[in-house]
């Protein structure tokens, strides 16, 4: 009887210990299913949008919470795009201006003249390039950073992961990385 008795007691141990091992997998499953769940509330994610001008003389996109525009004037071609609650804008008076947004960024490019203008938000920063008479201006800004590239005022950087570059004089910055 001893023996019957002891291998019974070792029977419900297992037992025991499997109920318990499935139950700890079921928190550990629950509790990222509600962690991803409360995480997830505050991600904007929106269909990208691109604007291009020409053909369309002002080209304005609006998908959710993502928005871009374009305008261009001329012998100008400007084109923009926005993803990801991201908000975009090109103007070209004679040459070329690109922007990009993603996150919750703002890039802003303008050209006049022959000049060729590139902006780029990643992820929340604050991007302006302006580019002048055939020269060309580069705007970098990631999360939490600003970027301000001009061939008329110069560079300025501002806050994480922003970069600045003006070709036709060579400054530039670079800030936070």
């Amino acid at each position: 009887m001893p023996t019957s008795s002891l291998f019974s007691n070792a029977t419900r141990s297992d037992r025991s210990s499997s109920r318990a091992t499935r139950f700890g997998a079921a928190v550990a499953v629950g509790a990222t299913i509600a962690a991803g769940a409360i995480l997830g509330t505050g991600v904007a994610s929106a269909a990208p949008v691109t604007c291009v001008s020409p053909p369309a003389a002002n080209d304005i996109q609006v998908s959710d919470t993502a928005s871009c525009g374009a305008k261009s004037t001329g012998a100008g071609v400007a084109t923009s795009s926005a993803s990801e609650s991201g908000t975009a804008v090109s103007v070209a008076d004679g040459g070329r201006s690109t922007s990009n947004a993603t996150g919750f960024g703002t890039a802003l490019s303008a050209v006049l003249g022959a000049g060729t203008s590139y902006s780029y938000s990643l992820g929340g920063g604050i991007s302006q390039s302006f580019a002048t008479n055939g020269a060309t201006s580069v705007a970098i800004a990631g999360y939490g950073g600003g970027a301000t590239a001009s061939t008329v005022t110069g560079v300025n950087c501002a806050g994480l992961n922003s970069f600045a570059l003006d070709l036709s004089t060579g400054r530039s910055c670079i800030a936070g990385l």
